[in-house]
């Protein structure tokens, strides 16, 4: 048997380079199923448990805000410490994790492993990605990023069926025990076949903003607490005091972030026009998918009468549309440039949402569920990708991985908070998901908020996005490209360590062919 190649000279064709991509696909693919297939199960998760509207809020709220929270410090440990050790350990974490919502016998205990979920998932979403950027050739990068993609975008696409079929036969419980088998071989995987790698030079290391993640995860848990709590107990001291401490240690967390010499959130990145005009339509955007998800499974269950299998079925154009036309969106953003997708985009998304009030007792699937998932997956293609690759252009080559990390977890928190304020500023009570009437009152009420939010992301869209800031100026140095080709997750935009190439754009002289296009040979 020949010798393991070492890092970043693994081919992708070997054999080594197989077990590896295997590896990146199986540790992505859970937390990729996870946060699709969860909320297929959310009405019988309440039906067993006896729980309110709250509980179900927080099963899903919770894994995001650790998730969201601690993400870009799950990249920086594995950075320091080895990537495919962190890898790991998020691995076996998640899948502990898993097992003990599995066996919850209560919502208290549900909602905790949820929570603990979600730093396994902080750990393992980017070390997956970091895997094969470390371990590649070169040569071979690109086309591993690819593959990584597209494999988890198939995940997120089978997710919801994978978890109706799961809640409808063996039980909800099941959601969450089908992660354990996943890593029971992924970890033996990537023990074998994956070689270890951390920063080469000292000089490049990372701190650990260990305050700011703290920080940031309680400001979150504080609002969050807040906005759930709020439906059922009114504007009493529960409420207030934990808003108002959510809110105070929001700013005590950007103060630490500015004086910290090696933040986790350098708020100089924020003194970027675009990137933080594309961050504020990630924002937007996220917010309305994270609270349209998280209702329209509820409405298919409780209002239409769809089995769980049916319900996520039902969703599945979304992401299949993402997966067979997410490459060509990127594409055309390169060659229109991305103020049209990331206008036109959110237009379409907020026009399926607005359809989908449409969808009540006695609705057809054909005529009344599938034209609004349409509309609002060709939405979702539209914006996404481009989405990506401007966030990417707006920053050097060198932060393009801080950047993406960046724009991930702000959608995951835009999501966490929909998650959280929709049912407040729908009026969906806390019992509301137990009778179709009241729920679907509500939901019709809920569908007009979320398209508002993508109107204002159209908004800021057209009046802040240049339409050729993916190309390089005559002479200049080409922006960052992403890297990653299928864009398929619905709970937030890929991570993406951007194309390193550095490509200049040269003038060419008269006659020597059409200005601006790069001249052949001149990447180094």
């Amino acid at each position: 048997m020949s010798e393991p190649s070492a890092p970043g000279g693994v081919r992708l064709a070997s054999a080594q380079g197989r077990w590896v991509l295997a590896t990146a696909v199986l540790g992505s693919g859970m937390a990729m199923l996870d946060s699709t297939v969860v909320n297929v199960a959310l009405p019988r998760i309440g039906k067993d448990l006896n729980t309110d509207l709250a509980v179900l809020q927080w099963t899903v709220t919770a894994y995001m805000l650790t998730l969201s929270s601690l993400i870009l410090l799950g990249g920086a440990l594995g950075d320091r410490f080895g990537r495919r050790r962190v890898f790991v350990i998020g691995v076996v974490w998640f899948a502990a994790a898993s097992l003990l919502c599995g066996l919850a016998p209560g919502a208290g205990v549900l909602v905790a492993a949820r929570a603990l979920q979600g730093v396994g998932g902080a750990l393992l979403t980017p070390g997956s990605l970091a895997l094969i950027q470390a371990v590649f050739h070169p040569d071979d990068r690109a086309r591993a990023v690819g593959a990584w993609s597209g494999l988890g975008g198939v995940a997120a696409a089978v997710g919801p069926f994978i978890g109706g079929w799961l809640v409808d036969g063996a039980g909800w419980r099941w959601v969450f025990f089908l992660n354990v088998p996943l890593a029971a071989v992924c970890v033996p995987v990537a023990l074998r076949h994956v070689p270890e790698t951390r920063e080469r030079d000292a000089r490049e290391r990372r701190g650990f903003d260990v305050p700011g993640a703290v920080l940031g995860a309680l400001a979150l848990a504080g609002v969050t607490y807040a906005l759930i709590a709020a439906p059922g107990g009114g504007a009493g001291p529960g409420v207030i005091v934990p808003a108002v401490a959510g809110v105070l240690l929001g700013v005590l967390f950007v103060h630490v972030e500015r004086r910290r010499k090696d933040p986790m959130l350098p708020p100089a990145i924020f003194g970027i026009r675009l990137f933080s005009a594309v961050n504020a339509v990630t924002v937007c955007v996220y917010a309305a998918f994270g609270g349209f998800f998280f209702l329209a499974v509820l409405q298919l269950q409780v209002v239409v009468g769809y089995s769980a299998l049916q319900a996520g079925t039902a969703l599945l154009p979304t992401t299949v549309l993402m997966l067979l036309l997410s490459a060509r969106s990127g594409q055309l953003g390169q060659r229109i440039g991305p103020r049209i997708p990331l206008t036109v985009g959110p237009l379409l998304c907020a026009a399926g949402m607005l359809l989908m009030t449409r969808v009540g007792r006695g609705a057809s699937y054909f005529t009344d569920v599938l034209p609004a998932l349409v509309v609002l997956g060709a939405g979702m293609v539209t914006l996404v990708a481009p989405l990506t690759s401007t966030v990417l252009a707006s920053v050097d080559v060198d932060r393009a991985g801080l950047a993406s990390g960046i724009n991930n977890a702000a959608a995951r928190a835009a999501s966490l908070m929909a998650v959280a304020a929709l049912p407040l500023l729908a009026g969906i009570g806390p019992e509301a998901y137990r009778s179709a009437d009241a729920f679907g009152a509500a939901f019709r009420r809920a569908m007009p908020l979320c398209a508002g939010i993508l109107v204002i992301g159209a908004l800021i869209a057209v009046l802040t996005v240049r339409a050729n800031v993916l190309r390089a100026a005559p002479g200049a140095e080409e922006p960052c490209r992403a890297e990653t080709t299928y864009h398929c997750g619905v709970s937030a935009p890929p991570l993406d360590p951007g194309e390193t190439t550095v490509r200049r754009v040269q003038r060419l002289p008269r006659g020597g062919g059409a200005p601006g296009r790069p001249a052949e040979g001149d990447t180094p």
